[in-house]
């Protein structure tokens, strides 16, 4: 069916064409006027034509003028979003119980962390892992001396390094081996999580200038380097490295209670940060994050020199030394 407007341009196109005969059969008997008539209609019915095209492109397909100005804008990222990417991941704190209540000074100064704990070197290996950390923080001590916060953005941009580099080899190699881990790689990358968190707090009371970031920077990167090739030919010994730079954390942070016990440094309220991940009580101060730091350091320590041992004695996997909950099947991954 034929729109209103397409009606009557075929109506008046039909008109040129009438008049074109017409006026061939005047001007066949000297009939001029006719075709002043023709070439007057033509232009007439052109101008119609071109009017209700211009009507047509000024309306929308429904007979309603259209919208100018800009249009809505939509979020496609957004949009695109798949639903569990929505849900957010909360870091999970590296000790058992920290989600069973609210922790205060009390409870953290109870927990038994062994302050003194030192692994003493029975290897040459041992000693090499225990001499290169000695030697590595001096130039520290000398850098920072008392400047604790510094310190320890320091101190955290470093530890958080180990344990995404053993869970990435471990990964590749379980990959390559086409066989389970023995459980090592979810510990590794919660310790590694839990040192960033770390650094995220001391991040919010610490604010490192320029230089500051740019030689943290450049030790990290150092680093990761040295780390990642001793894993690779030693993992004994990167773990052995890693639990004696645990002790010197533990040692570090001690006296930063220190330091804040004497009043050198002020006890400001704790982060919001720290407060949710360590589920501290609301009126927490700077040093019951520095308190709960420590105990993460000191759990660190265990677990790595722990490792070593394990990789010392061919009993690798966790599997056979796990606790089994009722119900949930033993499976190894």
């Amino acid at each position: 069916m034929l729109t209103p407007t397409q009606s009557l341009l075929l109506r008046h196109a039909s008109r040129p064409a009438v008049s074109y005969s017409a006026a061939c059969l005047r001007q066949a008997i000297g009939g001029t006027q006719t075709r002043a008539f023709g070439i007057k209609t033509t232009l007439r019915v052109q101008e119609y034509i071109s009017k209700a095209i211009k009507n047509d492109k000024d309306k929308t397909p429904h007979g309603e003028m259209q919208v100018t100005g800009p249009k809505p804008v939509v979020d496609t990222v957004f949009a695109s979003m798949p639903p569990e990417l929505r849900v957010p991941m909360f870091p999970e704190p590296i000790r058992d119980g920290i989600k069973d209540h609210k922790w205060g000074t009390d409870d953290l100064e109870a927990l038994d962390i062994g302050l003194t704990k030192h692994r003493i070197p029975d290897r040459i290996s041992d000693k090499i892992a225990l001499w290169a950390v000695k030697s590595a923080r001096r130039p520290t001590d000398i850098f920072f001396r008392n400047k604790y916060l510094h310190r320890s953005v320091m101190l955290e941009v470093v530890a958080a390094v180990p344990g995404m580099v053993g869970a990435l080899i471990r990964h590749i190699r379980s990959l390559q081996g086409m066989r389970h881990d023995g459980g090592w790689i979810g510990h590794l990358l919660h310790e590694a999580e839990n040192e960033r968190m770390h650094l995220m707090t001391w991040m919010e009371v610490g604010k490192p200038v320029l230089w500051e970031r740019a030689l943290i920077a450049t030790v990290q990167t150092g680093f990761f380097a040295v780390f990642s090739l001793l894993y690779m030919v030693s993992p004994r010994t990167a773990h052995r490295v890693v639990g004696y730079l645990e002790e010197e954390a533990v040692t570090s942070y001690t006296h930063f209670i220190k330091e804040i016990d004497e009043g050198r440094i002020e006890n400001v309220p704790a982060p919001d940060v720290a407060i949710a991940y360590w589920n501290l009580e609301p009126n927490s101060t700077l040093r019951d994050v520095v308190l709960a730091v420590r105990a993460d350091e000191a759990l660190h320590r265990d677990t790595n020199h722990h490792f070593s041992d394990r990789i010392e004695a061919r009993r690798e996997s966790l599997f056979e030394d796990l606790e089994h909950s009722e119900g949930k099947p033993r499976i190894k991954y």
